[in-house]
């Protein structure tokens, strides 16, 4: 009877121990908030990378650790944690690329060359497979149909002044929505890189290489003007704008891209 009883008890308690994370994202996390830094009224941030490069093995630890992950691992999580954890390694894994030549240069894209862009080279063990930047954001996050979610584009960081901000934490599933959502108003609330004037919103060129991502129904928005109408506070469209910029009769110009590097 004892014995029914105790089995019982660790089987209730085995039902109610809540699941594990997928995966531990702590070392990434303690590097951003260490060395990421909030400038122009925290809308934007630059990055210490002298002082990740004095802790490359925590980098290095974590990105052995993301590398281990399998892709049936992968498949059997939320799509949150799927999320997080693909955003967290494209960026660590652009902030390892930076290291590679760091000091000695002034854009990422002095780590290209004439015949690829540093966002092609394949240099990222993910997933069973030798991987690009362009492979995680394009393929895995971006054409793998399981998403439609725009706001990837504003936490997934290019290691440039134009970008929008690295975040100072990792990604988490369980904060997922709420970071995404403060990526994006915090993005579209910088008045350098996205501002209305005159009649004419002036926007950042990220939105002239991915508008159909901003029109595929997130949220009921259809195309790129009805997105923006989402974020009108953010962006200080005037209220009674609102319906010409949904109607799309607001004019639009893309603003010219800082590809310096966002270095402190």
């Amino acid at each position: 009877m004892k014995v029914a009883i105790l089995f019982c008890i660790i089987s209730l308690v085995g039902c109610w121990s809540p699941k594990a994370q997928a995966v531990d994202h702590h070392l990434w996390d303690g590097l951003l908030k260490k060395h990421v830094r909030a400038i122009n009224n925290g809308n934007s941030t630059q990055v210490d990378y002298a002082g990740i490069a004095k802790e490359n093995d925590t980098l290095q630890q974590y990105l052995q650790h993301m590398s281990l992950i399998t892709v049936k691992e992968f498949d059997s999580w939320s799509k949150n944690e799927q999320l997080a954890f693909l955003i967290n390694s494209y960026n660590a894994w652009t902030v390892d690329l930076i290291l590679t030549k760091y000091p000695d240069l002034s854009s990422i894209k002095d780590l290209g060359s004439f015949f690829q862009t540093p966002w092609k080279k394949k240099f990222i063990p993910l997933l069973g497979k030798e991987r690009s930047l362009d492979d995680i954001e394009h393929n895995l996050i971006r054409g793998s149909g399981r998403y439609n979610e725009p706001r990837i584009h504003f936490a997934v960081n290019c290691a440039s002044i134009g970008c929008p901000a690295l975040r100072a934490e990792a990604y988490r599933a369980d904060k997922l929505e709420e970071q995404l959502e403060e990526a994006a108003t915090t993005f579209l609330q910088d008045h350098q890189r996205n501002r209305y004037e005159n009649d004419t919103l002036y926007i950042s060129s990220l939105f002239k290489w991915y508008k159909k991502d901003f029109a595929q129904g997130w949220r009921g928005a259809e195309t790129l003007h009805h997105f923006l109408a989402l974020y009108h506070d953010s962006l200080q469209i005037p209220a009674d704008q609102l319906s010409r910029m949904k109607n799309g009769e607001i004019d639009i110009r893309y603003l010219e891209y800082d590809w310096q590097l966002n270095d402190t």
